[in-house]
């Protein structure tokens, strides 16, 4: 993360998009950080969902890690609200990206 750890507010839950490529649908889960979601084929677990300082620009950050059943860990990392293609999810069949933090 590029902003110090100290300039953010721990939430407690992460709201998420989760695009399913083929039926060109999107469907918005909220979860609670420390819990795993399924949706369809993947499962998406939230580690921290964190806030910048009310004082600063307003962006949100969450650690999120994505499995897929057969195939393990797809991804995992920290998405950012601002700036969604910096560290995106890169899958087939699914995009993933953080909305907000509550």
């Amino acid at each position: 993360m590029p902003i110090a750890a100290n300039a953010f507010v721990n939430r407690d839950s992460a709201v998420v998009r989760i695009m399913n490529k083929d039926a060109g649908k999107v469907h918005e889960r909220v979860i609670p950080v420390g819990n795993e979601i399924q949706f369809e084929k993947i499962f998406i677990n939230v580690r921290a969902c964190k806030q910048t300082d009310p004082f600063d620009a307003e962006d949100f950050w969450a650690f999120i890690e994505v499995h897929e059943k057969d195939d393990g860990q797809i991804f995992g990392g920290w998405m950012s609200r601002n700036e969604p293609g910096q560290n995106p999810l890169q899958h087939p069949d699914y995009d993933v990206w953080l909305v907000r933090c509550e």
